[in-house]
């Protein structure tokens, strides 16, 4: 016995002998789960299953962690059919005490087992099923579906229990008491079980009684001299008349119950066989529907893995593409070619780099951002003042997106202009209300308001 509260071993004494807790009524409460556990065991072995759910709980209720009682409910619920409360009991147990737990072993065996595991959900399905109809007052197909329920799970009690009620309750009390010798069969003290057995048992005896009388009414006896005499109390008629009488009300007879019993029961079965159909059809439906609904959750995440490479693969793409601008931008910068090193690096993403790539980038820009802005300004502008608005308008992009104060407003204000003559009036309107609110009172905001009244108005 290891102590609640350190987890060392407990000897004789009261007390911990390592964190000297007192364990007084610890030790009472292990040894009264560890009474109930070897009372649930001994119940299981004469198969008083029932008794020893109840023992086997009640040591659970003094000590959760005793693991040999919660692995032998476990396996006493799963001798009862009552496999998804085992695995329930297996489950909590294999929490507790991960290693060395025939817990482990046990929901291996059951989810190791497609086959049981589909037979487990079935049983559970048309168990439902079954109270369904009884709810519904459908006795005969109530039935049979507990009758497909026990095929499926012959140890089931309560589908024992609950088909022995429904015979019961149409009078078919011999069938009722063979499914109850079933149950007991299984679990031998359920006092539902007996409780049912002892009523079935007196309406049998009732019904035999009943008969008896009735048989005994039908004979009269008497003495005569040292004789008894017994006959019955109505003679019948043996002539001729009597016996034409007798075989056309014979046949009159027969066609009436032909009429009344067994045409009605002809179309009640066959309704029961057209319900049992549709009720199996549903089934498959529901299969099916299952299976559809784990193919689309498959095809989802095909989806989505397919997503996550493309997206990995894009990145990837991108963080190659800085690395050769920074490459191309860094042999540009040491040949001298400043335009080509500022071309290079407006395509490199720093998130993109490393952390001795970032400075690299970082020493290469700081020192062609300038030359390359002055070179770029100057190429765009000789190119804006040969009518060259094309070439103009790339270079100057290119400023503004570097340095939108560039040359104190010049590169936005050539750029508007640029953006004017090209037909790219929206644009244009843009830039010039950024020269206006950025360099308010100098000759180029006064030009720019020109512009840019002139442009609305075209606009209109």
């Amino acid at each position: 016995m290891k102590c609640y509260n350190c987890g060392a071993d407990l000897t004789g004494d009261n007390r911990c002998p390592n964190c000297g807790i007192d364990v007084k009524v610890y030790k009472k409460i292990v040894m009264t789960s560890n009474y109930y556990y070897n009372q649930g065991l001994e119940r299981s072995n004469v198969r008083d299953l029932s008794g020893a759910i109840e023992s086997l709980k009640k040591s659970l209720r003094f000590d959760k962690t005793n693991i040999q009682a919660r692995n032998l409910l476990g396996l006493v619920l799963f001798e009862t059919g009552e496999a998804v409360s085992a695995m329930g009991e297996w489950v909590i147990s294999k929490s507790l005490q991960p290693k060395d737990n025939d817990a482990g072993r046990y929901l291996d065996a059951v989810q190791k087992n497609p086959a049981q595991l589909e037979t487990v959900n079935q049983t559970i399905k048309k168990y439902n099923q079954a109270l369904l109809y009884c709810r519904q007052n459908s006795t005969d197909l109530a039935i049979i579906q507990l009758k497909k329920v026990l095929s499926l799970n012959p140890k089931l009690v309560k589908g024992h229990q609950l088909l022995a009620l429904l015979y019961m309750k149409e009078n078919k009390f011999e069938q009722a008491k063979k499914s109850l010798r079933a149950a007991m069969k299984i679990d031998s003290s359920n006092t539902i079980t007996l409780r049912y057995m002892k009523e079935t048992n007196q309406m049998l005896r009732s019904a035999n009684s009943s008969k008896k009388k009735k048989k005994e009414d039908d004979l009269i006896s008497y003495k005569s001299g040292n004789d008894l005499i017994i006959q019955p109390t109505k003679f019948k008629d043996t002539s001729g008349f009597a016996t034409i009488l007798t075989i056309l009300l014979g046949v009159a007879i027969g066609v009436a119950v032909t009429c009344f019993l067994v045409v009605p029961s002809v179309r009640q079965k066959a309704k029961s066989d057209a319900n049992t159909s549709v009720i199996q059809a549903n089934d498959t439906i529901t299969t099916k529907n299952q299976q559809i609904t784990n193919l689309e959750n498959q095809i989802d995440d095909l989806n989505q893995q397919v997503s996550s490479a493309k997206s990995d693969s894009e990145e990837t793409s991108n963080k190659i593409n800085s690395y050769d601008q920074l490459l191309s931008a860094y042999k540009s910068f040491q040949e001298g070619d400043i335009t080509a090193a500022g071309d290079a690096l407006s395509g490199v993403k720093e998130e993109n780099l490393s952390d001795t790539a970032k400075e690299i980038y970082q020493n290469i820009n700081a020192t062609v951002n300038d030359q390359y802005l002055q070179v770029t300004y100057a190429d765009s502008y000789q190119a804006y003042s040969n009518y060259n608005y094309e070439e103009a308008k790339t270079g100057f992009e290119k400023v503004v997106e570097m340095d939108e104060t560039y040359q104190d407003g010049n590169a936005i204000y050539y750029l508007a202009q640029t953006y004017r003559n090209l037909g790219e009036n929206e644009k244009a309107i843009e830039y010039y209300q950024k020269v206006i609110d950025g360099y308010p009172n100098t000759e180029r905001a006064a030009n720019s308001s020109r512009y840019l009244e002139e442009l609305q108005n075209a606009e209109q």
